[in-house]
């Protein structure tokens, strides 16, 4: 016992000796360090950078006058530190002889930024409604809605994992689309018809899970493209009977997915790779329709959101397509002059990026005819880079060109359109715009199922309607120059109105593009009845040299659902 007590206070007693030595030694090393505020050289020029540098050191003060960063240092600028930056050079001044240091002045500034300023009295309730204050819009629902909805909250039911885990189902069923119903009185190429007439377009959504969905749609107030369900009531060529056109087959019937996600569900692995793909007859939408409208029928596939270092692309998306029927080209027409749909195939890439400051779109599509079509082959290229300049016009410049043979002797073309809208001191409802285009030879698009051509976009004067025959300006850019000037104006962001004038000018009579120049005005306005039905109206006016003048005004119904 005697023995493990002297050992014990032995312990205890170093344990304390080396305590008391540390703290010791703590102390006379913090008594032995100042801290001081240096002014900075500057690399270039003293007293350029009016920084403070604080420095952790146990030299004395007649030691430490120098200056320059040395090890340790913190560098940290004066405005920070709430120091007269006036009085840089005079903070550390050794005080003379015989004189008292003054005593240091109150800084002048602050380390924080001053309150903010209102113009107004404080209104406490009026910045809490910024964020609380507003109220849940209901958009127009479906006409029919089975399963889960689409944009809803939860709380929702436990979802099936019958297709694994990783994927779970989400069904549910939907029914929407939207009815048109328009009266107009058109001169179009020498047709003259007053008729009131109506369209139908109906999706059916079948979601399955989050990534894979089965969808449909129907136009069976139609049939085809051009042929509407009518009543011509007026004009010299109106026939004063209700022409009834009905097509209840479907013209878009699709499967959608994800392979990442299919596989997620299959093994119980997270996929590391997205692959979204379809099969069936599927639309067919690139470069905002210009190149390709269309639903054809086959498959496609897209890598979607890559990056390259080595290439300096932050992201870009590649997609392949493939199409086996109802491909609509006019390389392929029949005996009677019809677009003949059923004898080609359709292989094809496009690609979009963001780069070179802005964007870009490329592709290339290959045409081969089948059947009573065996022989037609056309290649179809395309590029077109999107970007904004100087914070003054946002430009879209797209190439277009084909080349091959098409069974009559015009398959070359080649046209290129510039498109260019003025950014206004009021950028998202004053649109001034300004759109040019050249083409030479026979350009065409990829596909359109609308017989539409590679000019449908330059301006309103170039577009009908799709419903009443309502009529444009030669579209097809062969062998012709022109343009469009416009200016939109959408008021709060509730109405639109559209005044436009445009030329269409040929330099060689090839049977194809227009005989004569041409020479449009038009006019557009909508406006929204209330969040389902849209009001709009319609004119225009075109003046075609060596031909009868063409004239359109309509006023259309559209209701969403």
């Amino acid at each position: 016992m005697t023995c493990d007590a002297k050992g014990n206070l032995r312990y205890r007693t170093s344990v304390t000796t080396a305590a008391i030595v540390l703290m010791a030694g703590s102390y006379l090393t913090m008594s032995g360090t100042t801290a001081k505020t240096e002014p900075r050289e500057s690399g270039a020029e003293t007293g350029k950078d009016e920084s403070w540098i604080t420095t952790l050191s146990s030299e004395s003060p007649a030691a430490s006058q120098s200056v320059g960063k040395r090890y340790n240092e913190t560098i940290v600028a004066k405005q920070y530190l709430g120091a007269d930056v006036g009085d840089a050079d005079k903070s550390n001044a050794k005080p003379e002889e015989g004189k008292k240091t003054p005593k240091k002045a109150k800084p002048t500034e602050s380390a924080f930024r001053s309150d903010p300023q209102y113009t107004h009295a404080y209104d406490s309730e009026e910045q809490a409604d910024i964020y609380g204050g507003k109220t849940a819009v209901e958009p127009p629902r479906p006409l029919l809605e089975i399963g889960r909805e689409q944009y809803t909250s939860g709380i929702y039911d436990e979802s099936s994992t019958v297709l694994g885990k990783l994927n779970p189902l989400l069904p549910g069923l939907a029914v929407y689309g939207d009815w048109r119903t328009a009266i107009a009185y058109n001169r179009n190429n020498g047709k003259d018809i007053a008729q009131v007439a109506t369209r139908l377009n109906l999706d059916v959504d079948f979601k399955l899970t989050a990534t894979e969905r089965i969808h449909a749609f129907f136009t069976p107030f139609q049939d085809g493209n051009a042929k509407f369900t009518r009543f011509e009531f007026g004009g010299r060529d109106g026939d004063q009977k209700f022409n009834g056109e009905f097509d209840f087959t479907p013209q878009i019937l699709y499967f959608e997915g994800d392979a990442g996600s299919i596989y997620s569900g299959m093994t119980g692995q997270h996929a590391s790779f997205d692959l979204p793909f379809t099969v069936g007859l599927f639309p067919l939408f690139l470069q905002n329709g210009i190149w390709a409208n269309d639903a054809i029928l086959g498959g496609a596939v897209t890598l979607p959101a890559r990056n390259s270092a080595a290439l300096g692309l932050s992201n870009f998306d590649i997609t392949f397509f493939a199409g086996f029927d109802n491909i609509d080209n006019a390389s392929f027409v029949n005996a009677n002059g019809k677009v003949d749909n059923n004898n080609a195939n359709l292989f094809g890439v496009t690609a979009f990026a963001d780069a070179f400051n802005g964007y870009v779109e490329a592709g290339y599509g290959f045409l081969q005819g089948t059947g009573v079509q065996d022989g037609v082959e056309q290649h179809f290229l395309t590029a077109a880079y999107t970007r904004r300049y100087a914070n003054t016009i946002s430009n879209s410049t797209r190439l277009f060109a084909n080349f091959g043979e098409d069974g009559r002797g015009n398959g070359d073309g080649v046209a290129l359109i510039s498109e260019n809208s003025l950014i206004t001191p009021l950028p998202s409802t004053l649109l001034p715009y300004a759109n040019f285009f050249v083409g030479v030879g026979n350009p065409e698009p990829l596909v359109d199922g609308n017989n539409a051509g590679i000019l449908k976009n330059v301006g309103i004067n170039f577009e009908t309607d799709a419903l009443t025959g309502y009529p444009k300006l030669d579209d097809t850019a062969s062998n012709t120059f022109g343009g469009a000037l416009g200016v939109q104006y959408l008021f709060n962001l509730d109405q639109q109105i559209v005044f436009e004038v445009a030329t269409v000018q040929p330099f060689e009579n090839d049977n194809i593009g227009p005989k004569g120049a041409q020479y449009g005005f038009g006019a557009r306005y909508q406006i929204p009845l209330t969040r389902s039905w849209l009001f709009r109206a319609d004119a225009t006016y075109q003046i075609q040299e060596g031909a009868e003048d063409n004239f359109g005004v309509r006023t259309e119904l559209r209701s969403k659902f």
